[in-house]
């Protein structure tokens, strides 16, 4: 049977970018697992600091299909499913392959080694998209090697190393993306656009932002309260980007508790953050087309309003799309 590596890699790919901007500090990774016969036990990603890496993920609902043990799904931690593979496996894992996006980390951090679990469930082939820059993470490949697996690296690697593009850059420094929502007529006025499920997903990237970017006359119109509230999160700062710095301080966003609140004409406010949203119109787009690294858009199947179209006149690449309830949520950047 030919297995077709891109494919498998592919899946890894796209179900880690349903939880691109949730997972900081940590970078975005998805995982496949598949069996002998080519069919897809497990396809996961990783989706919250603290929570387990994709492989983990991935290896756990590959057990349980394989076994039908209910015991497993009882653990949620990273460290209880570790165990509990370790202890139970019954080689059950010998023929199948795993495709990872990222390096399995080789270090013990708040969550156990990847590549020591995969090396001690005696799985016989892995593939891996990018390496891990993160010397501190690195050196699964080596652990790999070691355990006599076969080891296949660099599959489809310039697609995953987009997905952890944002990971590498609030390493060093910081990370910038600009969101909006549109209907198909590329619209932005006239009210609430974007599906329910849309605005939880905002609202939990916001619970793990540093910094939310908006525009003054944004904040006066509208009057937003730019929290956290769809996921009881926090709710990050805020910089208003004004000439004025009067604004009625009834606006909800002024009163949140723990809240530091920037108002400037200049962004120089985000050489203090790390992992930043830009919220904004066509205005605010074209004034942060140089400072932002990624772009992700909510396009909505609706045709109404009249105003606020974003005019895009440089060359994006998309860099993934996926479906998000009725709406359609697509990364890019600028090329």
């Amino acid at each position: 049977m030919v297995i077709d590596s891109n494919f498998y890699m592919n899946l890894a790919i796209d179900e880690a970018w349903k939880y691109q901007g949730l997972t900081y500090p940590n970078p975005a990774v998805g995982c496949t697992v598949v069996g002998s016969n080519g069919e897809i036990l497990a396809v996961e990603a990783h989706k919250r600091a603290g929570e387990p890496h994709a492989e983990v993920e991935a290896l756990k609902s590959a057990y349980f299909k394989i076994t039908s043990d209910e015991k497993i799904l009882n653990f949620a931690s990273s460290l209880d499913i570790h165990t509990f593979l370790l202890k139970n496996h019954n080689n059950c894992f010998t023929n199948v392959s795993l495709y990872t996006t990222l390096e399995p980390c080789s270090h013990i951090g708040k969550t156990p080694s990847c590549a020591s679990l995969i090396s001690s469930l005696a799985i016989k082939k892995i593939f891996v998209g990018s390496n891990d820059s993160n010397k501190e993470a690195s050196g699964g490949n080596e652990i790999i090697k070691k355990s006599g697996a076969l080891l296949e690296t660099k599959i489809l690697e310039e697609e995953c190393i987009s997905l952890i593009v944002p990971f590498n850059m609030w390493r060093k420094k910081r990370f910038v993306f600009f969101k909006w929502a549109q209907r198909l007529n590329g619209t932005m006025n006239g009210g609430i656009i974007s599906s329910q499920e849309s605005r939880k997903h905002v609202h939990a990237m916001r619970d793990v932002c540093d910094l939310l970017v908006i525009g003054g006359n944004t904040v006066r119109i509208d009057r937003p309260t730019l929290d956290a509230r769809e996921v009881n999160g926090k709710a990050p700062d805020i910089l208003i980007i004004s000439k004025t710095k009067e604004f009625d301080k009834t606006i909800p966003l002024f009163n949140i508790k723990n809240r530091k609140i920037i108002i400037d004409n200049n962004f120089s406010a985000l050489n203090k953050y790390k992992n930043i949203i830009i919220e904004g119109s066509s205005t605010m787009f074209e004034l942060t087309l140089s400072i932002v690294d990624y772009h992700l858009c909510f396009i909505t199947p609706s045709i109404e309003g009249n105003s606020g179209i974003i005019n895009i006149n440089n060359k994006f690449k998309i860099l993934n799309t996926s479906k998000k309830a009725k709406d359609i949520m697509m990364w890019m950047k600028k090329v």
